[in-house]
């Protein structure tokens, strides 16, 4: 395993970051731990959660993912081995009335973040949160398969910057949490955030967890300079395009138990026809080359240099190990140019 710095902390992360929103819906707890006995002892030390899991939401399995590691944290007694990350849920247009009285009610203001880690300090069995999370952002932004920035200037209705990092602060100073970090932010966002936190000597932002894949490159455009230049590092997520990157799914494939397979509605961003021909053709350049397409895509990934760490998720043992053997995989000047050539043909075609 390979190791990298998590922003301007002392943590050292493993590049392959184990991802556990399937656990308690598509995955039960005894498939979780077996997961994350394996990702251990192949030297991943990164788990990343949130309160909102398991993935799709709904409340019957809200928290559930928290509450398997929190288990597995009790039965192993080996807390100290994992750097740990989880997120808090945000406003949203969608309905999640059955977290701290609904999607309109959320955000970061004192009472909510309070609530949101002590619940999950609760679930997780833990005294502290490594990295904790700001999941999406309380004001209109582009995200979960939007790209366009569209002004609202009745938009604001959503804590202050500054106020979100005292609460944050709050928590640093109780022990609740070591470091904060953001996700699906932009780079005002993300900008803005470590700004303030310098003039006002409060906690910094460590990383950032946007979705980043083969198929969906926008981090590139202007975020990533932000992630180098601040050394704010992306948590990329999604990095198998909700797996459709495995080429399970190529034409019309509908795999047992598999995410689109219950779901076929849901995560439109990876159902686009473009994607479809992109996702086709990087499937086709892994076996030309012959890397299993699940290794060959989260290799691009991992070795991006603005990338800290890269998220990865499964559901069956085989797919787990595929994910992590692309540690061990560093693609040739030859593969980095066909895949460029695939890249600019149609940019981003899962977005």
């Amino acid at each position: 395993m390979k190791y990298r710095k998590l922003g301007t902390t002392d943590l050292n992360v493993s590049v392959i970051c184990l991802g556990t929103m399937t656990w308690g819906e598509q995955n039960n707890q005894q498939e979780g731990f077996d997961q994350m006995n394996y990702a251990l002892e192949r030297g991943i030390n990164f788990f990343d959660t949130a309160e909102l899991y398991a993935v799709m939401p709904r409340q019957g399995t809200y928290g559930k993912t928290e509450e398997i590691i929190g288990n597995w944290f009790k039965e192993k007694n080996n807390r100290d081995k994992v750097i740990l990350a989880s997120k808090i849920a945000s406003k949203t247009e969608g309905d999640l009335n059955w977290i701290r009285g609904g999607s309109k009610n959320l955000g970061f203001d004192k009472k909510n973040i309070n609530e949101a880690i002590d619940a999950s300090l609760k679930r997780l069995k833990t005294d502290y949160i490594d990295l904790y999370q700001l999941h999406w952002p309380e004001r209109k932004v582009p995200k979960f398969g939007t790209l366009d920035f569209e002004y609202d200037p009745k938009d604001n209705d959503w804590t202050a910057i500054e106020e979100v990092l005292e609460n944050l602060n709050n928590l640093v100073k109780l022990g609740k949490i070591r470091y904060v970090g953001l996700s699906n932010e932009t780079p005002w966002g993300v900008m803005k955030f470590i700004q303030i936190s310098k003039e006002k000597k409060l906690p910094r932002m460590m990383s950032i967890q946007n979705v980043y894949s083969l198929v969906n490159r926008v981090f590139d455009i202007a975020n990533s300079e932000v992630s180098i230049r601040e050394q704010c590092g992306l948590l990329a997520y999604s990095p198998l395009a909700g797996g459709r990157l495995s080429g399970k799914y190529i034409s019309n494939s509908m795999p047992k138990g598999a995410r689109y397979t219950i779901w076929p509605r849901r995560f439109s961003r990876h159902h686009t026809k473009r994607g479809e021909i992109a996702i086709e053709a990087y499937v086709n350049l892994a076996k030309k080359y012959g890397i299993a397409p699940s290794t060959f895509a989260n290799a691009f990934v991992n070795d991006r240099p603005f990338v800290t760490s890269n998220i990865i998720g499964a559901t069956t043992m085989e797919q787990l190990k595929e994910n992590i053997d692309s540690v061990d995989l560093t693609l040739s000047k030859e593969i980095l140019k066909e895949i460029q050539d695939i890249h600019l043909s149609d940019p981003n075609p899962c977005v």
